[in-house]
Parts: structure tokens; C-alpha cells; sequence
């Protein structure tokens, strides 16, 4: 795409953000090289682990996209001054509606993502860290016939022994025990104009693959429910407040951060167990 293009194409994108109330915090900054993985993250108020997300994606993707959710912490400052990050876009306001209003968020993300002309989008939660060498395999011949990729995703939580609240550094293996529920979640997906965001309300992955070139590759350790027991409740509160579809599972949850078994009712094992002692559960077969 030739530099007059781009930035036309910029400036129409511009203009469409203000219309969401959206602003352009920093970026689009193109290097000379195209890139080849887009990585595109929201956050809201991750101060406490941000720099580490950004860390971690930075050695996977050639460039990170972030959108702040009216964050009212320092997570647009750190974001902003990452050298891995390409662009922020930061929403001006806070909408209730939250599984609406999350799946806004990844469609504008992904859409902005296309100005880069990417091979492959990748998108992660920030308290998401994986496990396996996913740059490697998305730029060799092995992924030459891959549409998109399902990552598996194990809870961990916190403890008798082990609930110590995360203050820095690698969040990866942080705790000890996992819940064996698994839930392979299409994270990775190459960019193809079928592929997009629906209008449906709640959508953590896009819509447009073949599934029989989707694959199922690499693990992930998912932190939303144990960086520390004062995040439990406010997370509890999150979904009790955001999301009534979920608010009386978490109702139920408030008080119990610690944990003798998944919240599903199941054993805990440390991470080598927990992958082999898998119970799937999305997608639902």
C-alpha cells in the first residue's frame, strides 16, 4: 500500500473513532517492514501486570494495538511508552453494556489492525500467558495451510498455600495449581477478508473460518481468577455489576477466593497435570 493510501485510509479511520468516541492516543506508527503478527489486546485498569502482557506479546508479534477501556489506573502511560506498542486507542467513555461493549472493542481493534496489511492477528486478555514458541510456528511451512488457531486455556487459582498477591515481574507460573477444565479459545487467526467480528453481542473470537483449517496448538495459563485475593473480589463484583448473565455464578463466588477445587467442582493439579487431565469444555462438542 502506497504512503498516499495509507494515510487516507488513516484519516477515514480517524474520523470513524471520534464518531465512537474514541481517540487516537498514539500511533499508527508502520515500520519499513511489513509486519507479520498483529498482536491486539484491551486492557482496563491493568497497572499491576500490563508491562509484563506487553513483554510477553512483544516477543510473538511485530507490533502490539491496545485499546484502553476508560482505564483509571496507569495502564494507558505504560502502554503508551512500551516499545512493542504501535497504537492506542482509548474509549472516552464507559458503557454498562459489557459483552456488547467488549465485542466492540475487538471489532474496532481488528479493524484498525488491517491498516498494517498483517499475516496473522493474535488476540490475548492481559492476564493470559501461553506456553510454546508461537512466532516460530506461525512463520514456518507448518502453519502454511492454517486459517486460524484454538489455544488452550487452563485456570489457575489461588490456594491454602499459595495465594500470595502477584506485585511484579513474569506472571507465568505463578501459581501452583490449575484446574483441569479446558477451553481452546481461537486467539489466532490469519488476515482473510471473510474472517471479522459479528454483531452478536458476546464474542471473544471472530466469525468466517473454514474449521477444518483452524488447528488446536499451545497452551495458555489464564490469571483472572488468582493475581491476588483483593482482584477475586473485584473481579467477582465485575461481572456481578457488568454481567447479568453471569451475575449469580459470581454472587455465589464472592468470599471463596481460595481454593480447594475448580469452580466447576473438580480436582487441582500443578501445570503438567492439569494438561494431561483435561476436561474440554469449549467448544462444546
Amino acid at each position: 500500500m502506497n504512503l498516499l493510501l495509507r494515510t487516507s485510509r488513516i484519516l477515514l479511520f480517524t474520523q470513524a473513532l471520534k464518531k465512537e468516541n474514541i481517540t487516537l492516543l498514539k500511533g499508527p506508527l508502520f515500520r519499513t517492514k511489513r509486519p507479520q503478527i498483529i498482536a491486539l489486546i484491551r486492557e482496563r485498569d491493568e497497572e499491576l501486570i500490563i508491562k509484563d502482557t506487553l513483554d510477553e506479546l512483544g516477543a510473538i508479534a511485530d507490533g502490539i494495538i491496545v485499546f484502553d477501556d476508560k482505564s483509571n489506573d496507569r495502564s494507558i502511560e505504560i502502554a503508551r511508552s512500551h516499545p512493542s506498542v504501535i497504537a492506542v486507542l482509548a474509549s472516552n467513555e464507559w458503557r454498562p453494556e459489557r459483552a456488547p461493549e467488549e465485542t466492540r472493542h475487538r471489532r474496532i481493534l481488528h479493524e484498525f489492525g488491517k491498516l498494517y496489511k498483517p499475516d496473522w492477528f493474535f488476540y490475548s486478555d492481559c492476564d493470559e500467558r501461553f506456553e510454546g514458541d508461537i512466532r516460530t510456528f506461525l512463520l514456518s511451512d507448518d502453519a502454511r495451510e492454517v486459517q486460524g488457531v484454538r489455544i488452550s486455556l487452563f485456570d489457575a487459582y489461588l490456594t491454602e498455600n499459595d495465594h500470595d498477591p502477584y506485585i511484579s515481574g513474569k506472571l507465568y507460573d505463578l501459581r501452583k495449581k490449575f484446574g483441569p477444565e479446558r477451553r481452546d479459545i481461537l486467539m489466532i487467526w490469519r488476515n482473510l477478508p471473510a474472517i471479522s467480528y459479528g454483531k452478536l453481542d458476546d464474542m471473544r473470537e471472530p466469525l468466517g473460518f473454514n474449521e477444518s483449517d483452524v488447528i488446536t496448538k499451545f497452551s495458555c495459563q489464564h490469571y483472572g481468577k488468582s493475581l491476588s485475593i483483593e482482584h477475586w473480589e473485584a473481579t467477582c463484583d465485575y461481572y456481578i455489576n457488568n454481567f447479568p448473565g453471569y451475575a449469580e455464578k459470581w454472587k455465589q463466588r464472592k468470599g471463596k477466593a481460595i481454593h480447594t477445587s475448580s469452580d466447576q467442582g473438580n480436582l487441582l493439579y500443578t501445570w503438567a497435570e492439569a494438561k494431561k487431565h483435561f476436561i474440554k469444555m469449549w467448544p462444546k462438542e
